[in-house]
């Protein structure tokens, strides 16, 4: 697999071979594992997920665009462990400690709808034309927690521009992949979610330059938990809509149903903007905690509109009523 060299990244950006030649194991391990699988053997966990470190672009701590923040990063231990993940079941603990044998390898992404280049592709293909580049992101929950996080991906336009909308596909379906036996939380007798987990975006918040398709952070590969191998990263909507574990990718005409938004359409909204003036119907969402939180350190914060990317994306929303658009 070739990545082409930014010539505009100065030779003190540019991460060493060594970790280049990391990210070319991960995909090299991916289809050793698919092989493996193939032949009816099962590939040792985690050898393509979560171990190797991945070759990208540092963000540009000057510009204006969006894509760094200078608050202080929520720890590692703290990204990878305290996960809304249902698949893998309901409590924040569960992602992190059912996640071990999950394997990404064989993995692919159906290309459906409104496209001149629909087909499956596989992780390999996604991730070959693409430099991986660094966003430094506030995450913020519904449930009015929030992160800071350094993701490594591309901007999820450039991956759309590969597959040539047409003219009707004015929304973008992503669809997370189903498998109880892998995913222990889709199999639950308690579960009231219609599986599998299904969440849209309108085609301009799509190709915003926002918008990230993440396949690490902290500059590793994605565990699990995190979404592995990839998931979307949309920083200015609550977190629910930065689906995980991809495997289908679907333009429409029609603004597609999703998930929260069938199951509870009063609390989650289509939208899922970040707005500290319309409360959640059972909680405030005028502010939130900036984890780590403790006791002795609540970490309480003021919730800023749009997340603090309102210079970015407001205009996406010009002559909208928020309040109804939720």
């Amino acid at each position: 697999m070739l990545i082409k060299a930014d010539q505009s990244i100065p030779s003190s950006e540019i991460t060493p071979q060594s970790a280049y030649l990391n990210r070319r194991r991960f995909i090299g391990a991916a289809g050793i594992a698919s092989a493996a699988m193939l032949a009816g053997c099962e590939p040792a966990v985690g050898s393509a997920t979560g171990a190797g470190k991945l070759d990208y672009r540092k963000v540009d701590k000057q510009g204006g665009d969006g894509f760094y923040t200078d608050e202080s990063l929520t720890p590692f231990e703290d990204v990878t462990r305290y996960n809304n993940f249902y698949e893998f079941g309901t409590d924040k603990s569960d992602p992190a400690r059912l996640a071990d044998s999950f394997a990404v390898a064989p993995w692919s992404v159906s290309i459906e709808g409104e496209v001149s280049k629909p087909g499956t592709y596989t992780l390999e293909d996604i991730l070959k034309p693409h430099a991986l580049e660094e966003r430094i992101y506030r995450l913020r929950c519904v449930e009015a927690w929030s992160m800071v996080v350094p993701w490594v991906g591309f901007p999820l336009a450039d991956l759309i521009a590969r597959f040539e909308p047409n003219s009707k596909a004015r929304f973008v379906q992503f669809t997370t992949l189903y498998d109880p036996k892998r995913l222990p939380g889709q199999a639950s007798p308690f579960s009231t979610i219609d599986w599998p987990y299904v969440e849209g975006l309108r085609m301009d918040e799509a190709m915003n330059p926002l918008t990230l398709v993440a396949v690490g952070l902290y500059g590793k590969e994605l565990l699990p938990q995190n979404g592995a191998p990839l998931r979307l990263v949309v920083p200015w909507k609550y977190g629910f809509k930065s689906i995980k574990s991809i495997v289908k990718i679907r333009f429409t005409e029609r603004q597609p149903g999703t998930t929260w938004e069938k199951l509870s359409p009063r609390e989650y909204g289509f939208y899922a903007n970040v707005n500290p003036a319309v409360d959640h119907p059972r909680w405030s969402q005028k502010h939130e905690r900036r984890l780590p939180t403790s006791l002795w350190n609540p970490s309480r914060i003021e919730t800023r509109p749009f997340n603090g990317y309102q210079e970015q994306v407001a205009h996406l929303y010009q002559g909208m009523d928020l309040q109804r658009y939720y």
